[in-house]
């Protein structure tokens, strides 16, 4: 299973700093996920449920309120007012 660096930052800090699978959101053009070794871009994000999936499989979701997502070479970084953990 390949990993990549995810970092979500908020004005508060980070909220998730670690290796991910996968992170799925609501981008610009509708419903993104970014695996390891995905093509970099850069887009908007809207307010919606973000899903991180971790290598043990678990997955860790978050209410976002949008923001931005960059991906480069093997890291995304997801810039974000809040991102409020489900249980």
């Amino acid at each position: 299973m390949n990993l990549f660096r995810l970092t979500v930052s908020t004005p508060n800090g980070n909220a998730f700093d670690g290796e991910a699978v996968s992170v799925s959101l609501r981008g610009a053009e509708g419903e993104l996920a970014v695996m390891a070794g995905h093509a970099p871009i850069v887009t908007t994000v809207k307010p919606c449920r973000c899903r991180i999936t971790l290598e043990d499989e678990s997955t860790l979701e978050a209410d976002t309120d949008g923001g931005l997502l960059t991906v480069s070479s093997n890291s995304a970084t997801l810039l974000t007012g809040s991102f409020r953990r489900s249980e």
